[in-house]
């Protein structure tokens, strides 16, 4: 072999020792959970109605959720053979650290509604995996315990255009220790989420008989979330949204308290820059023209998304613009979220471009059924598949994924 011959036809890399490089095998109580649908459909029992609607539902006709997931029925792969695939493996490096899997955890509102502690089970579980988690501004636990639980985890914020706002807040975070601030842009106002009126969820949560209904129909979330966290912690609070503790979840001034969002324009991401030390990243980004704006803001990424399609009905797949965005990223960090259910999702997003990919309504669910030890199993599951399919395709590491391995199908 010669210096120039590709990695695949070097000398074989030993192969590893199976029992040292993988977790341990889960417990007997998640193992019945093959895939991460598989908890999507085990939530949608387990919960209320209300709340479970809230988890998977979108917005007016549900366009853009569903495009979320056709998109990635327009790719299909061209796998190579014959090469020798036994020393690959997962790890990925991601604005200087290395984490186990090209994917994680993106941020996800009233967590502590769906699963008891959602936010601490999911960054706990992230941490045991090594996979990056991101906590959102809507939750409903200090970011300082997220922080302390999880050091290595990153926060999501939700600002209006108030600068007397967000500076106070950013020093917040910084004096938490976090080391990387996501800033969220595209939620301007509030989005048509007729689900959520239909399903009987809504900010303020206002209790209804539908939602009593709801409970004592679902008893096993009623104890094991809703008194369990009102017995150790009281009534809920949006803890992140400022500098000071949020209002609860009952509050009438609730919505008042989020403060107009539709204000925040470039000069705030700017301002942002300036005070904040860390890794800056931009989330909700569809448009190639705002990638390159961010970059030009001094971004150090981004973070292609729809929010799930939870936000304006009818905008594209992130994944659409994906690869335009990638091509003129100029060094910035390009990652990608929503729709993702399989390792193959995870390996087309990176074929188009991505540099890292974030997982959100399946791990939320496991943490909802199964708690950490659910967290930990599905990680391991989208890990498991990710790598099964790389030896299939005759890859090594998910950075050597890219369009040569692509075609469209349609």
């Amino acid at each position: 072999m010669t210096a120039n011959s590709p990695e695949w036809a070097q000398a074989p890399t030993a192969p590893q020792n199976l029992s040292q490089t993988r977790p341990p095998p889960p417990p007997a109580s998640v193992r019945r959970y093959l895939s991460l649908p598989d908890f999507e459909a085990a939530a949608a029992r387990y919960l209320p109605r209300s709340i479970g609607g809230f988890v998977s539902g979108a917005v007016e006709t549900d366009a853009s959720l569903r495009d979320n997931r056709e998109a990635f029925q327009e790719w299909g792969f061209v796998p190579r053979v014959l090469r020798d695939t036994r020393g690959r493996n997962l790890k990925t490096t991601l604005f200087g650290q290395q984490y186990d899997a090209p994917f994680g955890l993106p941020p996800m509102g009233a967590s502590a509604l769906v699963a008891y502690r959602g936010d601490l089970v999911l960054t706990q579980a992230a941490r045991a995996r090594n996979v990056p988690m991101i906590m959102s501004a809507s939750s409903l636990i200090p970011l300082e315990d997220v922080a302390k639980a999880n050091p290595d985890a990153w926060y999501q914020a939700y600002l209006p255009g108030e600068a007397e706002r967000i500076e106070p807040l950013v020093d917040r975070v910084a004096a938490a220790g976090f080391k990387t601030f996501v800033l969220t842009v595209d939620v301007q106002v509030s989005s048509n989420r007729e689900n959520n009126v239909r399903n009987g969820y809504s900010i303020p949560l206002k209790p209804t008989p539908q939602l009593l209904w709801d409970g004592m129909t679902h008893p096993r979330w009623v104890m094991n979330t809703f008194f369990k966290t009102m017995l150790n912690h009281g009534m809920p609070h949006f803890e992140n949204m400022d500098a000071g503790r949020g209002p609860p979840i009952v509050s009438r001034t609730l919505m008042r308290a989020f403060g107009a969002r539709d204000g925040l324009a470039w000069e705030h991401l700017e301002l942002i820059r300036k005070r904040w030390k860390g890794k800056l990243v931009v989330k909700g980004i569809i448009s190639p023209e705002d990638a390159r704006m961010c970059r030009d803001a001094g971004a150090d990424g981004i973070m292609v998304s729809n929010h799930g399609g939870r936000q304006l009905d009818g905008t594209i797949s992130g994944l659409r613009s994906l690869a335009e965005i990638a091509r003129d990223a100029g060094g910035m960090t390009v990652m990608y979220d929503g729709g993702v259910r399989r390792g193959s999702d995870v390996r087309m997003a990176l074929a188009l471009g991505a540099s890292f990919v974030f997982v959100g309504r399946p791990m939320l669910c496991a943490a909802a059924v199964a708690g950490e030890e659910g967290v930990k199993h599905a990680i391991g599951l989208l890990s498991e598949e990710i790598d099964r399919n790389m030896a299939m395709m005759g890859i090594l590491n998910p950075s050597e994924m890219s369009m040569e391995y692509m075609r469209p199908m349609r």
